[in-house]
């Protein structure tokens, strides 16, 4: 296949395919016909697990026009291949948005068949022939063939249209009739996301072959128990997996059906089913509120919505009318940038304000899973592959036992053939060995430990609706943090008001509530620049705004219809000062005696995250002008001001609060013009009434650190974890909250980045400041004082030199960096510690620009700015109330980060735990395969009963009762390995292997050379040679052993290798320092305990009734005592093997420092002996294991060695480096 020829569909989006056409070809399908039929289906499933070789196997190469299947690969790394069946649908039009000259009475066509059945035509379109559009679906996605563009494209919504604000109002204010409805229905299909729980034919189908082979060989228990273990693997998957669609169809399941009124194109108001609904529909939102069914535009009215589901932030919102004249109306509809006008689907309407007779309505824009919320519901049921070495090199080594099988099968031919068996029992037991090697439990064994790990998260407060991330958790290496709410109180406590007067500030005060500043334009502005709202009597809305508007200790009411006579026909809310607190200003005007002194706010431009402002229109009752105020971020706010309101100690003014981790925000007032009316200030854009403020000044909010954050951040840096801060906050109160709460210690220098795009003919270029170490911290000195002492041992054995600083940057040096300085980009996050004033989708860039330099990414924020960033990074934990939220894969309702590390401890614990559960299983199948090699060479093999012993028994409980192991207490500096391909782990498993095989064939060779030795038969009475009093039971048999299951080499091995099967799960289940030791998981010990007894009672003292059922026979009782000491050998040698050898002292000299470390290098050298000596041994093992000058594999630690030989890194202080440089050392000093 040549890549040329391959169609790009989705480009630049997440989910970025290549595309090939294919149609079937008669011949290869014969050809695949007879294969499979010839390797018994075996061809068939092959074809069905490898999309890539099943279409090419059966079709040939053609045009994405002519073709019946098509051949999709995601252009990502993971290249992973997917097959579509193409279907050809009939309509009057070829794209949704065109305009019908249809009767009234015509009937759409609706068909929808595959390629090569012959469409049907309906009513008078057999005459009209419509036109035939070729399409697909994968993952909930439908994409239509485009003639003019030769590629298939998918339609999103009214947005596609590319309609401009203005436009919506113009054009598709109306409503729809039916006809268009129904046109439209056929490319968007039913609103609704359907959650589907999967087939079970992918889950059954791969263990029908093994249970065909065994029920051939007449092993039917054997095969029945491979059914039971098969089908216990599959209930634990099938558990796992509904869990998780339960609770997706639950969260999707609010507005599925729902009814909806529905404005039509000749103004009727009918009711609808939301099901029904389609883009451009117009819907009613009643006034009492509703779940939206989809994502729909505000075009009337205003509503205040709960958008909890998609953001985890349980705040109300305030979403207005979309814009319909002036320079915003003619900018194009984006859902992004219009997100304070839409309505997105599964978000709670609480309550609508609305025009005096007028209805409150939204515009359909999207619908099903082209919605926000089936977007995300898309993510969580087709997630992108995790790049995790686990999971990769599971199937590397499953086809390495695969081709050890390989190894056993020509053993087994050539052996059989040898001794002249028929071509039949050749056939069945060489195919044995393949089924014995990979294990039918291993799904099951691999998904409890995932399960376990689930239900303790949940006993904790953190709920998953992705499983597959914990695993993931216990690679982490670095979290970033979002600052207000997450690692400081979401609540504010206002710490005083400055004000600002006559260009300069006034001295600050305590309080706002004083009457003297009742009449004051800067109390008018708290009390009305905000988003608050009443619910049920009850104020909500952002708890920055409360606690300001709180502090003015004014009222908040929000009038009912009759009482907005006073102002005009809209409902405004209404603001005045408590009844006993009367400005005197009023009292001297007569003709506001009689007038209730308050101001109702006419317009609002609700908080944006981007513009890091808000503003409100505003009238004072009796005056007939309007005012304008604006709050926000200080720089931003001054900006807009008038430079001659603007106190020139601002700068000055501003850094002393910031540096002392207060967040300031600043305020402003504008008279507007009195011949502005209402209904103009409702159509004019944020742009005209934001610009030429009057500076009225700052209001000081004390946002005190959360008590936990400091211990948590200490346990994730002494645990080898980077932590990041990324705000929407100012800069110096950013820096001042890292160093207050140790993320940024007391010695450490803070450098910051301030970087320019460039501007007439200037390059770009990039200023670095070095801010001055506080002198001492007063908080919690000692605190401090600790964490260095703890954190210069952890320097002084891991470090090469100590990094003693931090870049800070803003989100505009970050966007200028990202376009104009690449090169230094993966420098700066290196030691990027800072990040303020970020903006959401700068999270999220940010997140994945770690994640290049092969960092395991964690997010942590409150929800709503954070979204995408919890969604983009390796494991998003979100702080929430709610139980669940699409907004992250973990949601935790504990409100600080406390979460973070009980999540990386159970990440880690589920890790190790797969791990050592592969590990088990990997050894299962050797030792099995062990056993059953040796016996076929004596032209025998393990009896029915006991294979469904060992694999029931023994295997089935174990491998469920092993991973119970909770997570260990605390987190420790190494981190687990991720890869099964890893010297320490094949070191484990190898060396397991070759114990078990010497001890299996010492035993067997030893058995043959007993003297009571012989080929056993019926007759045989080895027993009396010790023990006379079980002979004559034992010997009385009456038929012949067909299958030569009863003989003593048979007996020995069994007992052997059942016990080592004990032995290796007891040395592979780990504890410390990610689990709890073992003889703290009663079921393990319980069950380890019995097995034990009850092999030991059974070899020792051997039961009649239990021999026969296992087909045993009876040896010599000195001949059991020699078995004892064999196996207890065997267990002594496993452990010192596992523990000794590889985890104190190869783990020590030669594996350390490779698995789990951020730093690349080892520690300076020593002078004592002690360490000498140990740098001596781990120099010749290093040298031994091949492991010597290698270079380390992830980005982050070759950035980091690269720049340890960069003296002019970091750049000096005041200095300035130009975009276009080759090195970012070569700098201009100020």
């Amino acid at each position: 296949m040549k890549t040329r020829e391959a169609k790009i569909i989705n480009k630049g989006l997440e989910d970025e395919m290549e595309v090939w056409g294919y149609r079937p070809c008669m011949w290869k399908m014969i050809l695949v016909g007879v294969g499979a039929v010839s390797s018994g289906g075996l061809l068939l499933l092959l074809l069905y697990w490898l999309p890539e070789w099943g279409v090419k196997g059966t079709c040939t190469h053609t045009s994405l026009r002519d073709a019946h299947t098509l051949l999709l690969r995601t252009t990502n790394e993971f290249k992973q291949w997917f097959r579509a069946k193409v279907h050809v649908m009939l309509a009057p039009g070829k794209k949704p948005f065109e305009s019908l000259d249809l009767q009234p009475t015509a009937q759409l066509p609706n068909g929808d068949h595959s390629i090569g059945a012959a469409p049907e035509h309906h009513g008078m379109f057999s005459q009209n022939l419509p036109a035939q559009i070729h399409y697909f679906s994968h993952h909930s996605s439908t994409y239509y063939w485009n003639d003019e563009a030769q590629a298939f494209e998918t339609y999103k919504g009214l947005e596609d249209v590319k309609v401009s604000c203005a436009g919506i109002y113009s054009d598709h204010s109306s409503g729809l009739c039916e006809r268009e409805q129904d046109y439209r229905r056929l490319f968007f299909g039913e609103n609704e996301i359907a959650v589907r729980v999967p087939s079970l034919f992918k889950l059954l189908i791969k263990e029908v072959f093994s249970v065909i082979l065994w029920s051939f060989e007449d092993y039917y228990y054997y095969a029945t128990a491979i059914v039971f273990m098969s089908a216990i693997s599959i209930a634990t998957s099938l558990y796992t997996i509904k869990k998780q669609y339960v609770m997706l169809r639950d969260m999707v399941a609010a507005h599925s059906v729902v009814r909806v009124t529905l404005c039509k194109e000749n103004k009727d108001i009918l009711e609808a089913m939301s099901t029904d609904l389609v883009p451009g529909d117009v819907v009613v939102i009643p006034t009492n509120g509703m779940i939206m069914p989809c994502d729909a535009v505000l075009i009337h009215g205003t509503c205040i919505v709960n958008e909890s589901m998609l953001t985890g932030e349980s705040v109300p919102v305030t979403k207005t009318s979309l814009p319909s004249s002036g320079e915003d109306s003619a900018r194009s509809y984006d859902m992004e940038e219009h997100k304070r006008h839409t309505l997105f689907c599964g978000t709670h309407v609480i309550q609508t304000r609305f025009y005096t007779g007028e209805l409150v309505k939204a515009v359909v824009v999207r619908t099903g899973f082209r919605t926000e919320k089936g977007q995300l519901v898309r993510s969580i049921l087709y997630p992108k592959p995790t790049d995790f070495k686990l999971y990769r090199d599971a199937y590397r080594f499953l086809l390495c036992l695969v081709g050890v099988a390989g190894i056993g099968f020509i053993y087994t031919v050539v052996l059989s053939v040898m001794n002249q068996v028929p071509a039949r029992t050749i056939i069945i037991e060489s195919l044995d060995i393949i089924t014995i090697t990979v294990p039918p439990a291993l799904p099951a064994a691999m998904t409890a430990g995932i399960v376990y790990a689930q239900r303790r998260l949940k006993r904790v407060g953190i709920f998953c609706i992705s499983p597959q991330r914990i695993n993931i958790c216990g690679q982490l290496n670095l979290v970033c943090f979002d600052k207000t709410g997450t690692l400081t109180e979401d609540g504010l406590d206002l710490w005083g008001i400055h004000r600002a007067e006559d260009c300069s500030f006034s001295p600050p005060e305590s309080e706002a509530a004083k009457e003297s500043l009742v009449n004051s334009r800067f109390v008018a502005c708290m009390a009305t620049c905000h988003s608050l709202t009443k619910i049920e009597g009850e104020l909500c809305g952002d708890p920055l705004d409360l606690k300001m508007f709180n502090a003015t200790g004014w009222v908040l009411e929000e009038p009912i219809e009759e009482e907005t006579a006073l102002h005009n026909p809209i409902m405004p809310t209404v603001v005045r000062p408590p009844k006993h607190v009367i400005p005197e200003a009023d009292q001297s005007n007569p003709s506001a005696q009689n007038m209730p002194f308050e101001i109702g706010i006419v317009r609002q431009f609700p908080f944006s995250s981007t513009l890091q402002r808000m503003s409100v229109v505003v009238r004072k009752l009796a005056e007939k002008h309007m005012d304008a105020y604006l709050k926000g971020a200080p720089e931003i706010v001054a900006s807009l001001c008038k430079q001659q309101t603007v106190p020139q100690s601002f700068t000055e003014t501003l850094e002393i609060y910031t540096r002392q981790g207060f967040r300031v925000i600043a305020l402003a007032h504008r008279q507007l013009e009195s011949k502005l009316s209402w209904h103009k200030v409702q159509s004019l854009s944020r742009d005209l009434i934001e610009t030429n403020m009057e500076f009225l000044g700052l209001i000081i909010m004390q946002n005190k650190i959360k008590e936990e954050t400091a211990g948590v951040l200490r346990e994730l840096r002494q645990a080898n974890i980077r932590t990041l801060m990324v705000t929407g906050d100012n800069m110096l109160t950013a820096i001042s909250v890292a160093r207050s709460c140790g993320m940024v210690r007391a010695h450490e220098r803070v450098i910051i980045a301030d970087a320019v795009p460039p501007k007439d003919f200037q390059p770009g270029s990039i200023t670095w400041h070095y801010t001055e170490n506080p002198a001492q911290i007063t908080k919690d000195t000692q605190c401090v004082e600790i964490d260095l002492e703890k954190e210069e041992v952890y320097d002084d054995e891991h470090t090469p030199q100590e990094q003693n600083y931090h870049f800070a940057l803003s989100g505009k040096t970050f966007a200028v960096i990202i376009e104009h300085f690449p090169q230094l980009i993966q420098k700066l996050v290196l030691r990027a510690t800072v990040l303020a004033r970020m903006a959401p989708d700068q999270k999220t860039q940010l997140v994945e620009v770690l994640q290049s330099i092969d960092y395991t990414v964690g997010m942590c924020g409150d929800g709503a700015n954070d979204c995408g960033a919890l969604k983009s990074a390796h494991s998003g934990i979100s702080l929430s109330e709610l139980e669940a939220s699409v907004a992250s894969p973990f949601t935790s309702s504990t409100s600080n980060i406390s979460c973070v590390p009980n999540l990386i401890r159970e990440g880690r614990a589920a890790l190790i735990t797969s791990f050592c559960v592969f590990k088990f299983m990997a050894l299962y199948s050797i030792i099995q395969y062990l056993s059953v090699t040796l016996l076929y060479s004596i032209l025998s093999n393990l009896g029915d009963f006991q294979f469904l012993f060992i694999d029931i028994a023994i295997i089935l409980i174990i491998a469920f009762t092993m991973s119970l192991n909770p997570a260990w207490k605390e987190l420790v500096w190494r981190r687990p390995p991720s890869s099964l391909i890893s010297g320490p782990l094949l070191f484990s498993v190898l060396t397991q292997i070759i114990a078990c095989l010497f001890f299996q064939v010492l035993a067997f060779l030893l058995v043959r050379q007993q003297k009571w030795y012989e080929i056993w038969t019926p007759q045989s009475d080895a027993c009396n040679v010790s023990r006379s009093s079980f002979s004559h039971v034992q010997n009385v048999t009456t038929a012949h052993d067909v299958k030569n299951i009863r003989n003593y080499e048979n007996t020995t091995l069994f007992y052997v290798s059942s016990f080592q099967y004990l032995a290796v799960a007891i040395v592979f289940s780990k504890g410390k320092p990610f689990r709890q030791p073992s003889y703290k998981n009663w079921p393990f010990l319980l069950s380890c305990i019995g097995l034990y007894t009850f092999l030991l009672l059974i070899m020792l003292y051997p039961v009649p009734a239990i021999d026969s059922f296992l087909e045993i026979v009876c040896v010599p009782h000195d001949w059991r005592i020699t078995l004892v000491v064999i196996v207890i050998v065997n267990a002594a040698v496993s452990f010192m093997l596992e523990i000794f050898i590889l985890d104190i002292v190869l783990w020590r000299l030669v594996f350390r420092g490779n698995n789990g470390v951020n730093q690349p290098t080892e520690s300076p050298s020593s002078t004592t002996p002690q360490v000498g000596n140990e740098r001596w041994s781990s120099s010749f093992l290093s040298w031994l294991f091949c492991r010597r000058s290698k270079p380390p594999r992830v980005r982050y630690m070759q950035v980091a060695l690269e720049l340890q030989g960069d003296l002019d890194w970091p750049p000096p202080p005041s200095t300035v480096t130009y975009a276009g440089e080759s090195q970012c050392h070569v700098s201009a000093d100020l």
